[in-house]
């Protein structure tokens, strides 16, 4: 594996402990869909690939599904036994499943594409394991000029800090958030379908989002903790203003549309 993987590995070891308070009640509102998707429901043996905190699989379980995950983080994989133990969770890439071909009726991936250095390798090997017939569903974030939580904090970097910090190259982030090429991508799919969920961030504060943005992933993470403390005390205070457009009774309600692309193999 290359230094992208090694720089997301060693990023979710840290993020862990930050994501299910901050991104993490935000992708759990996707679950039931990208499960509808897949065509879920009792019985089905479903493979939730990179399963973060469990949410997924937890939500395919109590259909009735016979539920497997994987992520490959061991402080994830930790995470979602203790909230899910009635799952069975390990370690695994998504890149080189260990599943044997023709395994499973369903695989899912809840936002997992996005961290990956050869997504192409995870959608192939989604469609190894599946059965004839199974289904595949993935969920991405749009892109950042209509999910205005990474809009917001990418545009407040770009005005007070830097955004070239010197990461590992990885493929773009929000590549897949553009319906055609995520069309593209599940070329070896059939019946394919790709649609938008109107997801929308209910913060209570915009400190919320500048705490998830520094704290709740990789890449963003990454780029934000590489400020100078006057560029992110900078970057606090164009995040606190930008939210204010967004307020929503008490809190603020930020748009966060999901790209949800499915096929059948």
């Amino acid at each position: 594996m290359g230094a992208f993987h090694d720089f997301e590995h060693q990023g979710w070891q840290k993020a862990a402990a930050h994501y299910a308070g901050s991104f993490g009640e935000l992708t759990a509102l996707a679950a039931e869909p990208l499960l509808d998707a897949a065509r879920v429901g009792q019985g089905a043996r479903v493979l939730d690939v990179a399963t973060g905190p469990g949410y997924v699989a937890a939500a395919a379980a109590r259909r009735g599904a016979e539920v497997a995950a994987i992520d490959f983080a061991p402080e994830m994989v930790a995470l979602a036994r203790r909230l899910h133990p009635h799952i069975a969770v390990r370690a695994g890439d998504a890149e080189a499943l260990d599943d044997a071909a023709a395994s499973h009726d369903a695989v899912v991936m809840s936002f997992g594409l996005l961290h990956l250095e050869r997504p192409e390798a995870a959608i192939a090997e989604a469609h190894r394991v599946l059965v004839p017939g199974g289904r595949y569903a993935f969920t991405v974030w749009a892109p950042p000029a209509r999910a205005r939580g990474f809009g917001i904090v990418l545009e407040a970097m770009a005005a007070h800090g830097r955004l070239d910090v010197g990461l590992p190259e990885g493929p773009p982030f929000f590549r897949f958030g553009d319906h055609d090429e995520a069309r593209r991508a599940l070329a070896a799919f059939h019946d394919v379908e790709v649609q938008e969920l109107p997801l929308v961030w209910r913060l209570r504060s915009p400190e919320q989002l500048f705490e998830a943005a520094l704290r709740g992933g990789v890449r963003t993470s990454a780029v934000m903790q590489a400020q100078t403390p006057a560029a992110l005390a900078a970057v606090r205070d164009a995040i606190a203003l930008a939210c204010a457009t967004h307020a929503d009774g008490d809190g603020f309600a930020i748009p966060m549309p999901v790209v949800l692309a499915s096929g059948t193999k």
